[in-house]
């Protein structure tokens, strides 16, 4: 693979909907567990542990300020950040860059608001989380590593529609989870 990889145009981000509509609605996969120990590091694991103060255990999340938040502590309820693998299969056009994306969960389900509205919960392994009505945008890191084009196409009118970025969540049981685990769908409030 080489080390320069160029960015889809609009064309090729529109041309890759059909496939990002097609993902599952009520079960689905984990793909990929990311995990930030410090600024700029990522850790591809193959087993992680969601806990309810932590989010995933070893992230920063719990480092990380929010200017959504009045005293700009971590947000509650953006301790993970859970991302499409179609989407960032096709941003990222190899699996070598999906963690750029800066999620910690990637998964094969449909994510779009229709399918997942803020209060769904999801078994993944042995946790619980819950979707929360946090929006979940590109910064200028997502620009750089996957492009002005990639940017827009997320957070265009369909792109928010569908959670093209992703969504934020936290864990309301904690438990084990590992790659290949089902995602599964199990309510919504």
């Amino acid at each position: 693979m080489s080390s320069v990889v160029s960015h889809l145009g609009p064309g090729e981000l529109e041309a890759g909907l059909d496939n990002i509509r097609s993902a599952p609605k009520e079960t689905g996969s984990l793909e990929l567990i990311v995990r930030r120990p410090a600024v700029g590091v990522r850790e591809e694991l193959v087993e992680a542990e969601l806990d309810t103060d932590h989010g995933l255990v070893g992230d920063t999340w719990r480092m990380r300020s929010s200017r959504r938040t009045a005293d700009g502590s971590p947000h509650p309820d953006m301790q993970l950040n859970i991302m499409s693998s179609r989407v960032v299969a096709l941003v990222a056009q190899h699996k070598a860059r999906w963690a750029l994306a800066g999620d910690q969960l990637f998964v094969d389900l449909d994510l779009s608001e229709a399918n997942l509205p803020a209060g769904t919960r999801l078994a993944i392994g042995e946790a619980i989380v819950q979707v929360t009505d946090q929006p979940h945008t590109g910064c200028a890191k997502f620009v750089e590593r996957f492009g002005v084009d990639a940017m827009k196409f997320v957070n265009s009118e369909v792109g928010r529609e569908l959670n093209l970025r992703g969504i934020n969540a936290r864990v309301v049981q904690p438990g084990t989870i590992r790659v290949g685990d089902a995602v599964r769908k199990i309510s919504a409030l």
